[in-house]
């Protein structure tokens, strides 16, 4: 319980500040200040949730681990993944960059999630080695 206050809190500052600062949806501001606040205070705790569906423990050889998703467009936090592979790579990832196009004109519409080293997504350094596992959906 003592948790759920702590972000309610973290919410109604962020919606406090926002609000006086600019008129912007209290929405967005929740919904992205809420992620990154998620992600940092119980990524863990949602990374063995996952671990737990997917009937799956880390080991030397391979581990998981909750990062942001950013859209590459806008460096915005709008979601968060799961990232797969071997710890010493898995250590370097501190974000999933998410970069949309098309292909063959606009018939086939992509989205692809690259792991990367920065929270900068304006300098995409991929991790390679290291994958997508899963996609959380935060329902606001």
């Amino acid at each position: 319980m003592k948790r759920w206050k702590i972000i309610g809190s973290a919410f109604l500052a962020l919606g406090t500040v926002a609000f006086g600062i600019a008129q912007i949806d209290i929405g967005d501001i929740i919904k992205v200040g809420g992620i990154a606040l998620l992600i940092d205070r119980f990524g863990k705790d949602i990374n063995k949730g996952i671990n737990k569906i997917q009937g799956f423990s880390d080991s030397q050889e391979m581990m998981t681990k909750v990062v942001p998703i950013l859209s590459a467009g806008q460096g915005t936090h709008i979601g968060a993944a799961q990232v797969m592979g071997p710890p010493s790579l898995v250590k370097k990832v501190r974000a999933v960059a998410q970069v949309e196009g098309a292909l063959f004109g606009r018939e086939l519409r992509v989205r692809a999630l690259i792991p990367v080293e920065a929270k900068d997504v304006s300098k995409i350094k991929r991790v390679i080695g290291v994958g997508v596992s899963a996609v959380l959906d935060l329902k606001v």
